[in-house]
C-alpha cells in the first residue's frame, strides 16, 4: 500500500483543484445574457435554489469522487469578496432539504428490507424528486443581484424522471425563479445540472441563464469568477436540450426487458433537426461575453479528406474564445439521411477585441459515407453532399458542395450485432431550413469526386490463435520482463487453474459481496484489481480505480498485519444503505487519501476542446501514480440518447464524433504517465439503469455502428486505451460481454485492438437483483468470446469456467488467449513505470 506524506497530499490538492478551477469555465455555456454578465464587481447578493450551499460537484455511484473538500457556490462566492444576505433563506432551506432526504433515505432501507433486497443494491442511485416548500424569499439587506442555483442529481443505478422536482421544475422552483426575475433587475439563474432541465416555463422571463453544470472541486470558485469577469463562460451544448416528450427515445425508454432503439440513426439533434423541431436550445449552442464573425476563406476537397479554412474575428468588447463546427449534409440518393451530421470541429485560443485567428477544420472524405445494413457496406451514394460551417447546429451556412459521380463502396463488413423485427424511423416531415439556405446552396462552389478515385477497404476476420514455441517448461516471468521468453510461453506453462485465476480478477472465497466497487485489496477503496495467484512467478497485479470525475477511493483506511488495506469510511460516501465504517481496529494507525474532482464528462465535452480533456486526463494520471493506480476505470463514453439516462453525466454526448474526440483526449492525458492507462466503457448501446444488467438493447445494425460503436471506434483511432469494459445491458438478446462479434469481430479484427477486454462488475451473477425475463451473462462464454477478464471476479465464475473446460465448451488454448493478452497489459504497464 503506498502511503503519501500529508503535506504532499495537500500541495497537490491545492494545484489540482487550481487546474479544475482554470478550465472550468471552458465548460460553461451561457444560454441566455440580457447584458449582465460580467458583473462589474462584487457587493451584496442574494443567493437561493438547492444548489447554492448544497452544491453538487459531480453525480453518484462508481463517477463519485471522494475529495477532502469541495468549493459549493455559496463559499465561492463569499471568496470572491460578496456578502451573501440570505443566509436566514440558507440556513432553512439547509435544515428542510435535510429533513427530507433523511425520512426518503429511511424509506428506501425500509422497503428494500422488506421486499427482501440487498438494501446497496436496491438503493444505489436512487435519489429524491426535490420537494416544494414555502420560504420566504425576503433578504436581511438591499442587494444588488441575486443568483438562484438550481441542482439536479443522477448516479448510477437509477434512471431520471420525466416528473416535477426531476427533468422538469417544480411548482416551487417556477414560482421563486419567477418571482426573482421580478424582483432584481440583475437576476441570474445557475444549473447545476449533469443533464437536461425542462426551462420551459421560465427561460422568457430569465434574462440570465448559465448552464455552470458539475464542475468537481472548484465549482464555487470558478463561478465567481465567471460571474466578475475573471474569466468567461466558453461551453457549447453537447446534446440538444428541449421538452423530454419531444425526445423520439422517450416512449421506448426504461422497459426492464426490451428497450427498442426504433428512432435508428435520429438521435439528439439529428432528430431535431430532421424533423423541423425546434428545442429549447439546440445542439453546440452557447453565447459569450463578446460576439464573433465567422468566415470560411476555403475549402478544398479530394478523396482522402475535406479541409477548411475558416477566420474568426473577435468582433465585440470583451475577451473570448469561438467554437467553428462543421456539418455536413449527406446524399439520400441510397438512403434516408439526416438534415446533417457534425464532421469537424475547432476551438480558437483566446481572442482579445479586434483580434482574429484562421482554424483549419479537416475531415476524412468518407466520414460522410453512411452503413447499408442489407450488404454489410459502407458506402457513399452518388450526388449533392453540402458542407456546412457555423457556431451551432442551427446557425449554419452552406460553404461547399460536394458531387459523387456514382454509388462507391468505401469498406466491406462481417455483419455484427444480430437482427431486430422491425425497421429504423424515417423522417416524415421536412426538414428545417431558414431564408437564405437556398440561395447559399445554389451559389457555393462545387468539388466533383469519381467513384474510381476511391479505395475499398476490405476487413479480414480471423479467429484469434496461441502460438507458443514451448509449453512443457514452466518458465519465470522475469524471462519474459527480459525479453528472454514470450508472453506465450510463461502462459502455457501455467496449469489450468492458475489461469483461470488470472481470468476473474482478485476475489476472495466468502467475501462479501456488498463492497462492489471495492474489491482491491492493495489501495483501499479501489475497484478491482487482477489475481495475486501468480505472485509466485513473479507476476505482479494491477490496481483499477473507478471514475470517470477523478479516482473514487476511500479517503482513510488502515492496514492489517498482513499488509492489507482497509477502509474506514464507504468509497460511496452516505448513499441509503451504506454503513459509515467498514473495517476499524484498535492501536493502529490511520491513513488518508484524498483526490481531486473533474468536470463530469458531459462538462468536458461542452468545452468542445480535446485539449482541455487530455489536460484533465493528465490531472488524473498524476494522482493515478501518486496513489499506485494502474488502471483508471474511466472514460465513460456511451451515447446520451435520452435525458432519463441516469448516467448520462458521466458520458459526454448525444454524438459519437464528440464522445470519440473527448474520450481520446482523456485518454491520451492518462498516458503521459508510464505505467497507467484507461479502460473504455461501456462497450456498448448502454443507454439505461433501469435493470441494467438484465435489460436488452434492441437496435439495428446501421444504427449500431453509425452511432453507438461510432464513438468507441474514434477514441482508438486517436488514443491507446489498454482496456475496455464490456457493458451490463444485452445487445439484440446476448449479453455484450458475450458477442463474439462485437468483442473479436469489431474491436480486434476491425478496430485492431490489443488491450485486454473485463466485463462490468458481477454481469455473471445472480447478486443483482432481476427484474425481468432474461438471466445473467456466463463466465464461460466471456472467454470464448473475447472478454478476457470477468470481474471482480468470484469463486462460482471460476468454477464456471473450468467446468466449461472439462465440458469441452472451452479450450485450453480459449484459456491461454485470453490470458496472454492480460498479460501482455501487465508487462507493457509495469516496463513503462520501470523505465521511467
Amino acid at each position: 500500500m503506498r502511503r503519501i506524506a500529508t503535506d504532499k497530499v495537500q500541495d497537490f490538492e491545492i494545484e489540482h483543484q487550481n487546474i479544475v478551477r482554470k478550465y472550468a469555465p471552458e465548460s460553461m455555456v451561457l444560454l441566455k445574457n440580457d447584458n449582465i454578465l460580467p458583473l462589474n464587481h462584487s457587493g451584496k447578493i442574494a443567493l437561493y435554489g438547492n444548489g447554492a450551499r448544497n452544491t453538487i460537484k459531480g453525480g453518484t455511484g462508481s463517477g463519485d469522487v471522494n475529495v477532502r473538500h469541495f468549493v459549493t457556490v455559496e463559499e465561492g462566492l463569499e471568496q470572491a469578496g460578496f456578502e451573501i444576505t440570505t443566509k436566514s433563506w440558507l440556513d432553512q432551506y439547509s435544515e428542510l432539504k435535510a429533513n427530507y432526504v433523511k425520512k426518503f433515505k429511511e424509506d428506501l432501507v425500509a422497503k428494500a428490507k422488506a421486499e427482501g433486497k440487498d438494501v446497496w443494491v436496491a438503493t444505489m442511485g436512487v435519489t429524491p424528486l426535490e420537494p416544494d416548500y414555502d420560504l420566504d424569499l425576503s433578504s436581511s439587506s438591499q442587494a444588488e443581484a441575486a443568483v438562484y442555483v438550481l441542482a439536479r442529481d443522477s448516479g448510477e443505478g437509477a434512471d431520471r424522471h420525466a416528473e416535477r422536482g426531476d427533468i422538469k421544475l417544480t411548482k416551487t422552483e417556477v414560482r421563486d425563479i419567477l418571482s426573482l426575475a421580478k424582483q432584481y433587475k440583475k437576476f441570474i439563474l445557475v444549473l447545476n445540472v449533469g443533464g437536461l432541465v425542462d426551462l420551459s416555463e421560465v427561460k422568457d422571463q430569465v434574462p440570465v441563464i448559465l448552464l455552470m453544470s458539475q464542475l468537481g472541486s472548484a465549482t464555487g470558485n470558478a463561478l465567481a469568477d465567471v460571474l466578475l469577469g475573471k474569466s468567461y463562460p466558453s461551453g457549447k451544448l453537447a446534446m440538444t436540450w428541449a421538452p423530454i416528450e419531444q425526445y423520439p427515445s422517450t416512449d421506448n425508454f426504461g422497459d426492464i426487458n426490451d428497450t427498442y432503439y426504433k428512432e435508428g440513426i435520429y438521435v439528439g439533434y439529428r432528430y431535431f433537426d430532421s424533423m423541423n423541431i425546434t428545442p429549447l436550445y439546440e445542439f453546440g449552442y452557447g453565447l459569450s461575453y463578446t460576439s464573433f464573425k465567422l468566415k470560411t476563406e476555403a475549402v478544398k476537397v479530394n478523396a482522402e479528406k475535406v479541409e477548411l479554412k475558416v477566420r474568426v474575428s473577435n468582433v465585440g468588447n470583451a475577451l473570448g474564445k469561438e467554437v467553428v463546427q462543421v456539418y455536413y449534409s449527406a446524399s439520400d440518393s441510397i438512403m434516408d439521411q439526416p438534415y446533417q451530421e457534425l464532421a469537424a470541429y475547432a476551438k480558437t485560443k483566446e481572442l482579445a477585441p479586434g483580434e482574429e485567428q484562421v482554424l483549419t477544420l479537416t475531415f476524412n472524405t468518407s466520414v460522410m459515407a453512411s452503413y447499408n445494413q442489407e450488404k454489410a457496406e459502407l458506402v457513399l451514394g452518388h450526388g449533392d453532399y453540402l458542407i456546412r460551417v457555423g457556431n451551432s447546429s442551427r446557425n449554419t451556412e452552406v460553404v461547399a458542395k460536394v458531387n459523387l459521380d456514382q454509388d462507391t463502396v468505401i469498406e466491406k463488413f462481417k455483419h455484427i450485432g444480430g437482427k431486430t423485427n422491425f425497421k429504423d424511423f424515417v423522417p416524415n416531415r421536412k426538414t428545417i431550413s431558414y431564408p437564405s439556405e437556398a440561395e447559399e446552396i445554389t451559389s457555393a462552389p462545387v468539388f466533383s469526386l469519381q467513384s474510381k478515385d476511391f479505395e475499398v477497404k476490405e476487413n479480414h476476420y480471423s479467429k484469434p490463435t496461441f502460438d507458443v514455441e514451448d509449453n512443457d517448461k514452466q518458465i519465470d516471468w522475469s524471462a519474459v520482463v527480459n525479453d528472454e521468453e514470450t508472453v506465450e510461453n510463461f502462459v502455457a506453462g501455467l496449469d489450468n487453474e492458475t489461469i483461470v485465476y488470472l481470468l476473474t480478477g482478485n476475489y476472495e472465497k466468502d467475501k462479501s459481496l456488498f463492497m462492489v466497487g471495492n474489491a482491491g485489496a492493495t489501495v483501499a477503496g479501489s475497484a478491482g484489481e487482477t489475481t495475486h495467484q501468480l505472485t509466485n512467478w513473479g507476476v505482479p497485479s494491477l490496481i483499477m480505480a473507478d471514475g470517470p470525475a477523478g479516482i473514487r477511493l476511500s479517503t482513510s483506511y488502515t492496514l492489517d498485519e498482513e499488509g492489507k488495506a482497509h477502509a474506514l469510511v464507504s468509497e460511496f460516501g452516505d448513499s441509503a444503505g451504506v454503513p459509515k465504517e467498514d473495517y476499524n481496529q484498535e492501536n493502529t494507525t490511520t491513513y488518508y487519501q484524498y483526490c481531486t474532482a473533474i468536470p463530469i464528462g458531459t462538462a468536458i465535452a461542452q468545452s468542445w476542446n480535446s485539449q482541455v480533456a487530455e489536460k484533465y486526463g493528465d490531472l488524473v494520471g498524476t494522482e493515478m501514480q501518486l496513489f499506485g493506480i494502474d488502471i483508471w476505470l474511466a472514460p465513460a463514453l456511451n451515447i446520451q440518447r435520452s435525458p432519463l439516462d441516469g448516467r448520462d453525466f458521466e458520458y459526454y454526448s448525444e454524438d459519437p464524433l464528440i464522445s470519440g474526440l473527448n474520450a481520446a483526449g482523456i485518454t491520451n492525458g492518462i498516458r503521459k504517465h508510464p505505467g497507467c492507462t484507461t479502460t473504455i466503457k461501456h462497450f456498448a448501446a448502454n443507454n439505461q439503469e433501469t435493470n441494467r444488467v438484465y435489460s436488452n438493447s434492441v437496435i439495428n445494425e446501421r444504427t449500431l455502428r453509425q452511432i453507438y460503436l461510432k464513438g468507441f471506434e474514434i477514441c482508438l483511432e486517436n488514443s491507446e486505451p489498454l482496456a475496455v469494459m464490456s457493458s451490463y445491458n444485452m445487445l439484440n438478446g446476448i449479453h455484450t460481454c458475450n458477442r463474439y462479434d462485437l468483442l473479436t469481430d469489431a474491436l480486434r479484427n476491425e478496430w485492431h485492438f490489443e488491450g485486454f477486454v473485463m466485463t462490468d462488475w458481477l454481469v455473471t451473477s445472480s447478486f443483482i437483483p432481476n427484474e425481468g425475463k432474461y438471466s445473467c451473462a456466463s463466465a464461460a462464454q466471456d472467454v470464448a468470446t473475447g472478454n478476457d477478464m470477468t470481474m471482480p471476479g468470484l469463486e462460482e465464475d471460476t468454477e464456471t469456467i473450468l467446468k466449461a473446460l472439462r465440458s469441452g465448451e472451452l479450450t485450453r488454448e480459449d484459456l491461454e488467449i485470453a490470458a496472454s493478452r492480460i498479460l501482455k497489459v501487465i508487462l507493457k504497464l509495469k516496463t513503462e513505470k520501470e523505465a521511467k
